[in-house]
């Protein structure tokens, strides 16, 4: 199924009229909303759908007891208990063996379930991945190569903004799931216990929801920038065997590093399409968040990962040239205390 979490936003509509015109099948995908916050015009519209949609509410409407210096962030502790209870009905009472998690402020793109269809098999198969999601977190227009839309990565850093996950991994979070910040809790390394997730080139999801427990805090600088793939690949006919671990890592480190390190200012001077992938290296916190912030990258790191970077290597695209910012080959590992 697609779980929608819904809560008082009216334009869940938009959301909901995209997966449904874009499905390819209500069987294979039905479409359930879950409802927190108790808000009568979103129930409404999301009654609008008949039988289209299956409408659960969250019974659990009380305020929360947070600690006084969380008060500001009761949001966060609500959006926490709803997951928990929404992940919940979907695969202990309706035994759902797969789930794709949407929120209400997400529109899909045409491709959307045929890219989830083809990374199904993928994440069945192999243990070192344990989600798959349609969300580039540096996927703004000028940072990705719009015309390679079947590229996939695998990636350390949990993006979320519509993923798949399988009812063992929901087995595993289920008993030490948290009060708030799910998403942040996710990316821990006891959870993520070194393992990643696949993600899209060119994000097959846009968020238009500013309005939020985050009062638009990313909204303006970086979300709505990020390109939403308008043109359908068709994923189930692709060989994606090449994001299997060993694959991956042979391929892409080699990738990354036979390509020639070169400076911010050298990148800078001359981009153009006809010139091949570079590397620009980072040594530390410092020089990633310095050389992040000039390229326009989102430079925020959590638990010392960096969002979209797997192995510590974000690719992306400049000036249309392929880039790579990575650390030095003798990478050892994240170090959480880099925030």
């Amino acid at each position: 199924p697609v779980l929608v979490l819904a809560c008082d936003r009216s334009s869940v509509r938009r959301c909901l009229d995209k997966i449904l015109r874009y499905r390819p099948s209500a069987r294979r995908f039905p479409v359930i909303v879950s409802q927190d916050c108790g808000h009568a015009e979103t129930a409404r519209v999301i009654a609008s759908y008949g039988p289209a949609v299956a409408h659960i509410r969250q019974p659990d409407l009380s305020d929360i007891p947070v600690p006084p210096e969380h008060r500001k962030f009761q949001g966060y502790y609500r959006i926490s208990r709803h997951y928990r209870w929404a992940l919940g009905q979907v695969f202990r009472t309706f035994r759902y063996r797969a789930a794709i998690v949407v929120e209400d402020d997400l529109e899909v793109a045409p491709d959307f379930f045929e890219y989830f269809q083809a990374v199904f098999p993928l994440l069945r198969g192999d243990p070192s991945l344990w989600c798959a999601s349609a969300w580039n977190d540096n996927g703004k227009e000028g940072l990705v190569d719009a015309g390679r839309a079947e590229l996939l990565y695998r990636t350390d850093f949990f993006p979320g903004l519509g993923w798949l996950l399988l009812a063992e991994l929901w087995d595993e979070l289920e008993p030490k799931w948290p009060p708030a910040f799910w998403d942040d809790w996710m990316r821990q390394p006891e959870q993520r216990r070194g393992r990643s997730c696949v993600r899209p080139e060119v994000s097959r999801t846009m968020t238009f929801g500013r309005k939020g427990v985050s009062h638009g805090q990313f909204f303006d600088q970086y979300l709505k920038f990020i390109k939403l793939n308008d043109r359908f690949v068709p994923f189930t006919q692709l060989d994606l065997s090449y994001l299997r671990k060993e694959e991956y890592e042979r391929f892409f480190l080699q990738q990354v590093y036979s390509a020639p390190e070169i400076k911010l200012e050298e990148l800078q001077k001359d981009a153009g399409r006809d010139l091949g992938a570079v590397r620009l290296q980072y040594r530390g916190r410092d020089s990633f968040k310095a050389l992040a912030k000039a390229l326009g990258l989102m430079d925020d790191l959590k638990s010392g990962v960096p969002r979209a970077g797997y192995r510590g290597i974000v690719s992306f695209v400049c000036r249309g040239r392929r880039v790579f910012l990575a650390p030095p080959s003798d990478w050892t590992g994240y170090d959480p205390s880099w925030s």
